[in-house]
């Protein structure tokens, strides 16, 4: 029996097994990188590690650190959680061979469906349907294709190439992201298909030879080949349903597969599914099988993992409908670039269970108010899933919650999930793997553009009633009122996009408001109705509207009904700035300059590759906006940079 477990992972995946551990009485243990010392993980745990470090490779990577933090708090058994070392065959071997218990299948079923390629040999002699595949790009005969990372998953190393002309440098790019993410730069090619669903079957095997499907989820909605809505039930005939979960226990059979696990398969337009990868571990997505069965599955991976037979024996009955999004810190309308910085806030209204199988709004998440965004991790901040009785329900309530939601700070890909649960498409459940490249006004932001003036003007009524409120003299004075009312109050912002808004209001004796306009302007009729420093109520056009507002220094966090905007209230004397040579270009995030492409004096085009920058786990071109002369690479290889750092400077020709 398992006493004292130890997660060998971080963020929410480490809290969601460190809850399950609660509940049923085992002691838990985290370790934590320098950078994660004061995340709630460390808190919550029984006992905490450090792992000396803040890159992955000095941390959550190495198999002899985690091993020696178990062995002094005492742990006799280990979970992996998912990422990192969780599908590392020789870690589980490390682990079984120190006397622990590993939580996960056998380290030779690990081994055997990490490699793709060699999964898919294994597989199809068991009657699993397979993809069309080529190790040699010589011997391709048909495009479009998919370039694939051989060891690892979660989107990295991989491309679509629609020629010839594109498939070397899809190969060698997608080897150095693989080579980078988890040291195997080892690529194959396969058919793509396009109009492909992404379509999973939850399985789970015990010791006792028991191998059964938990049902089956839709993730078709991706970026960057990375899953970014999840639901479960798959929108599936049931004919369909029972070929592929009889395809997925297929699987799970020859390799007397045990604990959780996931069979990947596409599913093409014509009805015709495809094996995609095995995944011997839990996934992401795993909420929203929990929310339909009602079952634990972290429960479940320790039961199995202490030699018990499974609870079930065939797949059990569901109920209502789940749907769960990954809120990310990114920014989806600049190729979802990961976002940094500090989370000042994050409140989600409505939720009902954190870290439990629930039928309500349930709430996974690493981090909380005040919680740092680096660069060393995946950029997923939390999961939000919602329980229906039908899948309309449940899609309505994660919008709602998720469209209230604030998290303020860092840059999230918020709106576009919102306007993808909202959308008729997704409403009618037509999704496929393509879905984001077909729908460009998903990337728009929920606040419409008319609605910035409101949002900037109540931003600047909130300032106006927080220096009231904390006035030394004359408090009782509207802010800003004067006896020769000739000049408004100015209060200007800069906007998330870099652009200026100007906020010119007036109040007259009894702080209603006289008057204002904005630069750029609206004609809308507003009134005052009332305002605090962290609420202001307007009357707009005959409507009522309340904004939410939060303040960090000269951050400003409005929260409206029509949507949310960022703002920074700008200095009236600006301070002095160093002038950037002409033609510089600056890192948009913190990362590492892996790869310097050009040379000093050299000529380019514009869109030749110059640098790549690597951060959260991903490559990011920097690429010449037009033709020139490269006069500086200040950056080596190797180096590391800050947002704003001068990467490259290109003389124009």
């Amino acid at each position: 029996m398992i006493r004292t477990l130890l997660v060998a992972n971080r963020g929410e995946i480490a809290r969601r097994v460190v809850a399950t551990c609660r509940r049923l009485g085992v002691a838990t243990v985290a370790v934590h990188s320098d950078a994660d010392a004061d995340t709630p993980l460390v808190a919550e745990a029984d006992q905490a590690v450090r792992l000396p470090g803040r890159t992955p490779a000095e941390t959550y990577l190495r198999v002899d650190a985690l091993l020696d933090a178990a062995r002094r708090s005492g742990a006799d058994a280990v979970h992996p959680g998912y990422g990192f070392l969780a599908e590392n065959a020789d870690f589980a071997t490390a682990v079984t061979d120190a006397g622990l218990t590993w939580v996960g299948p056998p380290a030779r079923v690990i081994a055997a469906m990490g490699d793709k390629l060699a999964a898919k040999a294994l597989l199809a002699p068991a009657g699993v349907p397979m993809l069309p595949t080529w190790t040699d790009p010589d011997l391709i005969t048909e495009y479009p294709v998919l370039v694939k990372a051989s060891a690892g998953g979660g989107g990295r190393g991989m491309r679509i190439v629609r020629d010839a002309a594109g498939l070397a440098g899809a190969v060698a790019s997608a080897g150095r992201e693989a080579a980078a993410g988890f040291g195997d730069g080892t690529v194959f090619v396969e058919r793509y298909v396009e109009g492909g669903r992404h379509v999973e079957v939850q399985i789970f095997g015990d010791t006792h030879g028991t191998v059964v499907a938990l049902g089956e989820r839709d993730c078709s909605i991706q970026r960057r080949h990375q899953k970014l809505v999840e639901e479960a039930p798959a929108g599936l005939a049931p004919e369909l349903r029972r070929r592929l979960h009889e395809a997925a226990v297929a699987a799970g059979r020859a390799v007397d597969y045990v604990g959780a696990g996931t069979v990947e398969f596409l599913l093409a337009p014509d009805g015709a599914f495809f094996f995609l990868e095995m995944n011997t571990r839990l996934q992401v997505e795993h909420p929203v099988t929990e929310a339909v069965t009602g079952l634990d599955l972290v429960r479940l991976q320790l039961l199995v993992a202490e030699g018990a037979p499974l609870p079930l024996t065939a797949t059990p009955p569901t109920t209502g409908h789940a749907v769960e999004v990954r809120l990310c810190a990114e920014e989806p309308a600049r190729g979802f670039r990961p976002a940094t910085g500090t989370l000042h806030r994050f409140a989600v209204p409505g939720v009902t269970d954190t870290f439990t199988p629930a039928r309500g709004l349930r709430l996974d998440s690493g981090v909380t108010d005040g919680s740092v965004v680096g660069v060393h991790y995946d950029s997923m901040l939390a999961k939000l899933v919602a329980w229906g009785e039908t899948r309309t329900e449940a899609v309505r309530a994660l919008a709602g919650a998720l469209a209230r939601a604030e998290v303020h700070g860092v840059a999230t890909n918020r709106d576009l999930l919102v306007r993808v649960l909202r959308s008729p498409e997704f409403g009618a459940a037509e999704v496929d793997t393509g879905f984001l490249d077909r729908h460009d006004a998903v990337f728009a932001p929920l606040l419409p553009a008319d609605e910035l003036p409101l949002v900037a003007l109540a931003g600047a009524l909130a300032l106006a009633a927080d220096r009231r409120a904390n006035a030394p003299v004359l408090a009782g004075l509207p802010s800003g009122w004067r006896n020769v009312p000739a000049f408004p109050q100015v209060t200007r912002f800069a906007g998330a996009d870099g652009g200026e808004l100007a906020v010119r209001y007036r109040l007259d004796r009894t702080g209603a408001l006289a008057d204002w306009s904005t630069d750029p302007g609206t004609d809308r009729q507003v009134t005052l109705v009332g305002a605090a420093p962290d609420r202001v109520v307007l009357d707009v056009d005959g409507v009522r509207r309340a904004y939410r507002v939060h303040r960090v220094g000269s951050e400003v966090f409005v929260d409206g009904p029509d949507g949310a905007a960022s703002l920074t209230e700008l200095p009236r004397l600006p301070p002095p700035t160093v002038a950037l040579a002409a033609g510089s270009l600056l890192a948009p995030l913190p990362g590492t300059v892996t790869r310097t492409h050009v040379g000093v004096g050299q000529r380019v085009t514009a869109g030749d590759l110059l640098l790549t920058l690597e951060a959260m786990k991903l490559e990011h071109p920097v690429v010449a906006p037009a033709d020139g002369l490269v006069s500086e690479l200040p950056v080596p290889t190797g180096g590391q940079v800050d947002t704003g750092t001068v990467l490259a400077v290109l003389t124009p020709e």
